[in-house]
């Protein structure tokens, strides 16, 4: 994805030339946008000549105010200037701007909103009102600011323009075809004409419905095109790939390949081999694959080493295998030349390239031997006898390593053809291999080292291999530990070849330290041994000192300490990973999976935060690369933008991130900061659903770690699908909850109604079906995610996260908190009943309460237990403790909103009922049931929170008592103890932390309980 918003950074078609079009051209390598405020506001001044416009000097020192941040002195000038000149309305635009991002949005607002009414005309206010709108995220209002200016100057190219690119940031894409055909009228310039072709493709594409799509838009766009190729007034590459693209949407195959092989053809000139891949793709859809052969077989002669053609030439050959078809007797086989139709053929033509590649002085391509062996697993796929004329795999793979084991590449390359191999020939592999690489002496610790860094690359090679054959995993522990220290010796005898290396360049071993990293985590995960983990930590710590800038390293370190329980580690390494655009979509979920349900609130926010921001500036960034791909004629790449902004609007790692930040926003501010009520209102939440749950699109990377495990121990796509469904239902709790606490606090805005017609009239009743149906689906969602949770899956190591799904459940805070949301209900019949005649209601709902305070109980007994203990000179974890004091913590919030919202119930009921007493003069002061269970209920959960609290500190007192530095660490050196120690102390410290952020959070909810005074 990340490849398509580079695109335009090299797109060189459709450069047009100044001559033709100086307001669009732009020269190769010149920038579209201006990188200062001062050159985007003044961007037409230069093309003015040589006469400045006085105004321009006196606005001068309004922009280096503002391009300098310092906005209060530019409000200031602003306010001197508009003393001498009141009509100067650009000097007001450039106050609301200063005061725009002094954080005064509604003055701002109002300021420019009084130039706009006035409808000007002049550039820099048109400009700077174009700025102030896109920081204020109102796009429309610039679309009106133009066309009003156009109705004005009617005859103006450059507002015409403006319009256009104003409708092309808001989507209107009716009223881009329109603007670009005005556009044209006034000044006849092809690319004005295909922005109104294009713009009709964008309406095709939109369009809900696909049969107005394909008669109606598109076969215009193609009359409308057709109409320049009779005139011959095509000029631009980027002309005919629009035509192109017309002609494949609409499915005419047969004609977009005339297009391509005809006159038009010939100006696809921007990227290599266009028109031959254009044709490639054309033949395979049309199924002529006897054309689809030949032009393969072309293009392989000119270039051996071009994979892309391989596939194509080889599924060719068993297409024309399938249909028995044989070339003419006389006469060319097609159009392309000549086919290769048999086996033999295109065994042969592989074997020739091969013999090439060998006769040559120079170093050989990988391609002819890579296709050697796809076509042999081809063969065996389709069980073709003839797979025997390319020889014996075992060999075959050999010859290959002996000609490229030296490149890192090598094992990606083999990697996916090892299942060639027999389960026989595995170790025989291994040793012919072992023997192709050149190793010293054998040193004091009985290892030979490589003496130069292709030995190094070819000994890491067999090394991954023999991984991806299974041979390490078969091992027994000491086996495994026996290899660890191979591994380690290889590693640290290879950093000697990157003594001189810069600080940003990986070191030629590290890969070994991060093969000994997964032989550990092989063993933790088999034996339980959690000292695995801690050696895993301190190899990777070391691996880190010497190559800091390694990704691999800080991805696995990052999921080890989250695995422990520690997340106070974690913000610094994905901070130092320094991911960019999509990769927040991508592996953000690493993140932001453990941040909240590891205790750590603060550090969840910033998480959250990260993610966030790029997805909100993701739609305006989207808008702008469209405007740019309009303007250097990147036409095709206007639909995968469009693509990829839905894509990120409709991810799931989007839908959690956003729920789970108002969550725990919540959970940290509502009834301490502001009221539930206010918190929600200040939140904009709403009882709505706005998840795309139909078009959810899981984005994330779940092969983001480097792994060597052979295919049975590798992440499956039925794993794939059970963690999206994991996740899907998780997030549709967590929405679910969300909605509900709004409801919740819109039930709470209601005044209380005795009769129940006047509450449906003020939309009370409305309210309480909306909160009642909510809970229903909370209550079938429960269901299904009790049917996962019995599945018990578990995925690879370096697969996905396991949702926090089966531990709310089991930890039972899911079932506890969907019983204090229906509570509400109960309470809501209580109101419109009354205390008078309710006693069975009320006996129902003091069930209720003490039913929550028993659940309360059993989830904090969960938690109960030491989070770190040290036992024989190890270190344990029990990060599970973590998570379900976590999930205490959430429960109780929500039960004490319940509480909040039953308090505001109960006061005027018992105040009621007060005053009918002293009116009957009833001497009965016996509180009514629910009341005392209320105040039964308050006093409960300050015991629980008390509990808590005392919990966390004898944690937090045994915690600090641990002497981490005192722990014997069998089987290592200094140096790597000293790493391991460094990564306990790391976990220890995130422990201590995330106790501290529970218990502040816990001691404020604690105070929140002396207001359900009833």
């Amino acid at each position: 994805m990340f490849v398509i918003f580079l695109a335009l950074l090299g797109f060189h078609t459709f450069v047009l030339s100044s001559r033709k079009n100086p307001l669009i051209a732009l020269k190769s390598g010149q920038t579209t946008h201006a990188s200062t405020f001062t050159q985007q506001v003044n961007s037409t001044m230069a093309a003015r000549g040589h006469v400045q416009d006085p105004n321009d000097r006196r606005l001068r020192p309004i922009y280096d105010y503002l391009d300098n941040g310092n906005n209060k002195m530019a409000i200031q000038q602003a306010d001197k200037l508009l003393k001498k000149h009141k009509d100067l309305h650009c000097a007001k635009v450039l106050k609301a701007i200063g005061l725009q991002r002094t954080g005064k949005q509604d003055e701002a607002f109002t300021l420019a909103q009084e130039v706009a009414t006035l409808e000007p005309t002049d550039d820099n206010s048109l400009q700077a009102l174009t700025i102030l709108y896109r920081e204020m995220h109102r796009p429309e209002l610039v679309t009106k600011l133009y066309e009003a200016a156009v109705k004005k100057v009617p005859l103006s190219e450059e507002y015409h323009s403006h319009l256009f690119m104003a409708y092309a940031r808001v989507g209107e894409y009716k009223k881009m075809q329109q603007a670009g055909m005005a556009l044209y009228k006034i000044v006849p310039k092809n690319p004005y004409y295909f922005w109104s072709v294009m713009s009709l493709v964008m309406q095709a594409i939109s369009a809900q419905d696909e049969k107005l799509a394909q008669t109606m838009f598109l076969p215009l766009a193609e009359r409308m095109v057709e109409k320049m190729v009779k005139e011959e007034k095509i000029e631009a590459e980027a002309e005919v790939q629009l035509y192109f693209m017309i002609l494949e949407r609409l499915g005419k195959c047969v004609e977009a390949l005339e297009v391509i092989r005809g006159p038009l053809g010939d100006k696809l000139t921007s990227e290599l081999q266009s028109r031959e891949n254009k044709c490639m793709m054309l033949y395979q859809r049309l199924q002529r694959w006897p054309e689809c052969n030949a032009l393969a077989h072309k293009l392989l002669l000119k270039n051996p080493d071009d994979w892309q053609f391989y596939p194509s030439y080889f599924d060719s050959l068993f297409h024309l295998m399938d249909q028995s078809w044989s070339p003419p007797e006389e006469g060319e086989h097609c159009s392309e030349g000549l086919v290769h139709h048999t086996v033999a053929e295109v065994v042969r033509f592989v074997e020739e390239r091969i013999k090439c590649e060998d006769g040559k002085d120079s170093r050989s391509l990988r391609g002819p031997y890579l296709a050697r062996l796809e076509l042999m697993h081809r063969l065996r796929e389709r069980g073709c006898p003839e797979e025997s004329l390319l020889g014996d795999p075992l060999e075959l793979m050999v010859q290959f390593f002996g000609k490229f084991g030296d490149k890192p590449c090598c094992i990606t390359d083999l990697k996916i053809y090892l299942h060639l191999l027999s389960p026989e020939q595995h170790v025989q592999f291994i040793n012919h291999l072992s023997e192709a690489v050149p190793l010293g002496e054998q040193g004091e610790e009985g290892f030979a080292f490589p003496e130069d860094t292709k030995a190094l690359q070819r000994h890491l090679c067999v090394c991954q291999l023999s991984r991806a054959l299974g041979l390490h995993h078969s091992l027994d522990i000491d086996g495994k530990l026996r290899l660890i220290t191979e591994l380690k010796a290889h590693y640290r005898h290879g950093l000697k070849f990157g003594k001189h290396a810069l600080k940003t360049e990986l070191q030629f071993s590290d890969m070994y330290c991060l093969m000994a990293a997964h032989v550990y985590i092989d063993l933790w995960t088999e034996t339980g041994d959690e000292n695995m983990a801690w050696q895993c930590l301190g190899i990777l710590q070391e691996g880190l000192s010497h190559s800091s800038s390694n990704a691999q390293f800080k991805l696995l370190l990052l999921l080890l300490y989250c695995r422990l329980g520690a997340f106070e580690p974690v913000v610094d390494l994905y901070s130092s990973l320094d991911a960019k655009h999509v990769q927040h979509d991508t592996i953000g979920f690493l993140l932001t999976r453990y941040a909240e349900s590891l205790g750590q609130f603060a550090a969840a926010s910033q998480s959250c935060n990260f993610s966030l921001r790029f997805f909100h500036s993701n739609q305006k960034d989207t808008s702008e690369y469209i405007i740019q791909a309009y303007k250097y004629g990147a036409f095709e790449k206007i639909p995968e933008f469009i693509a990829l902004r839905n894509r990120l609007n409709q991810s799931l790692h989007f839908a959690q991130v956003r729920t789970e930040r108002m969550l725990l926003d919540l959970f940290l501010e509502a009834d301490i900061v502001l009221s539930l009520e206010e918190s929600v209102k200040a939140m904009s939440l709403s009882a709505e659903d706005d998840i795309p749950w139909d078009n959810m699109r899981d984005n994330r990377d779940l092969t983001v770690f480097t792994s060597w495990d052979p295919k049975e121990r590798q992440l499956t796509d039925e794993h794939r699908s059970q963690s999206l469904e994991e996740e899907s239902v998780w997030l549709r709790i967590r929405s679910l909850t969300l909605r509900l606490l709004a409801s919740l606090a819109a039930l709470g805005h209601t005044p209380s109604q005795q009769n129940s017609e006047i509450s449906n009239e003020n939309g009370v009743g409305d309210k309480t079906s909306v909160f009642s149906s909510l809970l229903s689906e909370l209550s079938q969602t429960l269901q299904t995610a009790a049917q996962i949770a019995e599945k018990h899956i578990q995925y690879p190591f370096l697969g996905p996260p396991s949702a926090r799904l089966a531990q709310a459940l089991s930890s039972g805070s899911c079932q506890c908190q969907a019983a204090a949301l229906q509570l509400s209900v109960h309470l809501q019949e209580l109101e419109t009943a009354g205390l008078d005649d309710s006693s069975e209601l009320q006996t129902q709902i003091c069930n209720g309460f003490k039913s929550l305070v028993v659940q309360l109980q059993e989830i904090l007994n969960k938690c109960k237990g030491d989070l770190l203990e040290m036992k024989e000179s190890t270190l344990k974890t029990w990060p599970s403790l973590l998570e379900n004091l976590i999930f205490f913590v959430e429960t109780v919030c929500i039960v004490l909103w319940m509480a909040s919202y039953c308090a505001k119930i109960l006061r005027p009921l018992k105040t009621s009922l007060q005053k009918k007493k002293k009116k009957k003069k009833d001497a009965n002061t016996a509180l009514p049931v629910v009341v005392c269970g209320f105040q039964e209920l308050t006093g409960s959960l300050q015991d629980l929170l008390n509990q808590a609290l005392e919990h966390i500190k004898g944690q937090e007192i045994g915690m600090t008592a641990l002497k981490l530095a005192g722990l014997t660490l069998e089987g290592c050196t200094q140096e790597e103890a000293s790493f391991t120690k460094a990564a306990m102390d790391k976990v220890q410290s995130s422990y201590l932390r995330s106790l501290q952020e529970v218990g502040d959070l816990l001691k404020k909810r604690a105070e929140t309980i002396k207001n359900l005074k009833i």
